[in-house]
């Protein structure tokens, strides 16, 4: 899957090569134009409800054999660094995202395990799970840890990392989710032993209850390829890549130039990791229980 459901970090790296402050019609643009060439390529793009859901459909641009997840939070957090809280959008739900013909939902929850914030930000997966499913929506949880106190700068996080994510995954994957996002359960600009990778990859399938796929976190092309044949090898259903596959186009100075590169660059680096995950890759189905229909199944269903 593709992600393009960017909003505050999209502005920024546009506004580098923009001089000036992006414009709404700027965003929905560059969604637009990596909706055309990539939609047809992906089993899903994930946008979100700002820039992107509503304006793709309207455009006629996403392909009929891909489904469209919309993200469901606020860009951001409230609380402080250490205490990061996730947030709904206002005026925005499953309940909405299931009316515009959406397959899917995203939420993008900050958490740390064993911070104070931690049970609020669990109390609200469990809330969006209950809406997802009343609306028979898809749910997508992507937990992003992050450091506490000077741990990002004496790089105590980067030796940490593989036990937050692994936790995180028992945390959150029994809530009644659908798939986890997870990050890739190892600093690679710190980690080079890829045999590590694999066995925190394995402790991480076998730590979720629900099927899991990783994001791309910003890495290079190059790097999140390795990351997703070892996750797929490890047990991972497959992906949702954003920045990975296409954030040198926030440098190019012509709508012409990032077409080109969305057309050519980025469809051959979707095709290359697509085949790496159908190659390795656990269908999600079986992270699932089998559906048993039983007489009178009607009822409960």
């Amino acid at each position: 899957m593709c992600a393009l459901d960017h909003r505050g970090s999209l502005q920024k790296m546009l506004k580098g090569v923009l001089d000036r402050e992006p414009t709404y019609q700027d965003m929905v643009d560059f969604k637009l134009d990596i909706c055309r060439t990539l939609s047809s390529e992906s089993s899903a793009i994930l946008l979100d409800p700002l820039f992107g859901a509503a304006q793709s459909i309207a455009s006629g641009l996403l392909a009929g054999s891909s489904g469209l997840v919309v993200s469901l939070e606020e860009t951001g957090y409230a609380g402080d660094a250490e205490g990061r809280i996730s947030r709904e959008l206002s005026d925005w739900g499953a309940a909405k995202i299931r009316r515009m013909g959406a397959d899917g939902a995203k939420l993008l929850l900050y958490y740390r395990p064993g911070v104070d914030v931690a049970p609020r930000q669990l109390d609200l997966v469990r809330k969006l799970a209950a809406d997802c499913a009343a609306q028979d929506l898809a749910f997508v949880v992507e937990p992003v840890g992050y450091p506490l106190g000077d741990e990002a700068s004496t790089g105590g996080y980067a030796a940490i990392k593989p036990d937050i994510v692994i936790q995180t995954a028992r945390d959150i994957s029994p809530l009644g989710i659908d798939v986890l996002k997870a990050e890739f359960p190892a600093d690679v600009k710190v980690e080079k032993d890829e045999n590590k990778m694999f066995e925190f990859c394995k402790r991480l399938d076998e730590a979720s209850q629900a099927p899991w796929i990783i994001l791309s976190a910003g890495v290079d092309f190059s790097w999140f390829q390795r990351e997703v044949e070892i996750a797929c090898k490890a047990g991972a259903s497959g992906f949702l890549a954003g920045r990975a596959l296409w954030q040198e186009a926030t440098t190019m100075k012509t709508r012409a130039e990032r077409v080109e590169f969305f057309s050519t660059t980025v469809v051959q680096r979707l095709r290359l990791i697509s085949a790496l995950a159908n190659a390795y890759g656990t269908p999600w189905y079986k992270k699932t229980a089998a559906p048993s229909v039983v007489e009178g199944w009607y009822a409960s269903y």
